[in-house]
């Protein structure tokens, strides 16, 4: 659980980042965060998180004591939003596209995923967010090193450079829809579709 992520807002509640809950729980306890109840946006400060935190929240239990593990904190004086780009790793591109093979729609899991260069390397295709899609083992080794028309393929979505804030990459932000009524609907509807207008 002290892995789990944490959304973090900066002091006018702009969503800037995730952050484990062990450190969460540090910024809180060193009095530069406050959590904040997800029910009513109430901010509560370390002392009062640990006495009266939310019921619905999951509890981390340590000797006599117990405390919520907290789903968003507040930053009590940052008020910068980082302006840093998503890192272009294999993982990165897998939470860019759900997790999908982008030929043939299945999720197939991560271990039966790869990387497909759309324009190939040997024609010149670059390593690049905006050249490299999901697919699975089985499209990307019929596409091999030829163009997906070709060969009867074609992407579900063209790849373009996520514009997630740190750690609110699409398949994080379905996973905890209580962070949802912290993250801008255009943020919403880059990173789910569809889904966050229902």
């Amino acid at each position: 659980m002290l892995d789990r992520k944490t959304l973090v807002l900066n002091r006018s509640w702009m969503p800037i980042t995730t952050t484990s809950v062990r450190r969460a729980i540090c910024l809180m306890a060193r009095g530069v965060a406050g959590a904040v109840h997800p029910g009513t946006f109430e901010v509560a400060e370390w002392e009062a998180w640990i006495e009266r935190g939310p019921e619905e929240n999951d509890r981390l239990e340590a000797v006599g004591f117990s405390f919520p593990v907290p789903d968003v904190i507040v930053l009590m004086e940052f008020n910068g939003v980082p302006d840093v780009p998503v890192s272009f790793t294999r993982r990165n591109v897998y939470r860019r596209d759900g997790f999908q093979c982008m030929y043939c729609g299945i999720m197939p899991g991560v271990s039966d995923l790869t990387i497909d260069h759309v324009k190939p390397r040997s024609r010149g295709g670059t390593t690049s967010w905006t050249n490299c899609v999901t697919a699975c083992v089985r499209c990307n080794s019929h596409k091999a090193d030829r163009i997906a028309h070709s060969v009867g393929l074609s992407l579900l979505r063209e790849p373009v450079i996520p514009r997630w804030p740190g750690g609110l990459d699409p398949r994080s932000l379905r996973e905890r829809p209580v962070w949802h009524r912290f993250v801008p609907k255009a943020t919403l509807t880059a990173a789910l579709g569809s889904e966050a207008s229902a």
